[in-house]
């Protein structure tokens, strides 16, 4: 589906917007990493708009401590 180069941007940019989640989270993970996706599908591929998406996605993940 993609490049080399754009999947390991990708999993770097899930990589540092999960940083501080715990790995139990795999709940706010999955919905970064599928934003960020969408993202990249539709043709974002900017390391900066990649980050943006993946943390407005991370504000909006479900947590269980909300």
């Amino acid at each position: 589906m993609f490049d080399a180069a754009t999947t390991a941007l990708l999993r770097a940019v899930l990589n540092e917007i999960c940083d501080g989640v715990s790995p139990h989270e795999t709940g706010a993970r999955a919905h970064v990493a599928s934003k960020i996706l969408e993202a990249a599908t539709k043709g974002e591929t900017s390391a900066d708009g990649l980050i943006q998406v993946g943390r407005k996605a991370l504000s909006d993940a479900p947590t269980m401590w909300r």
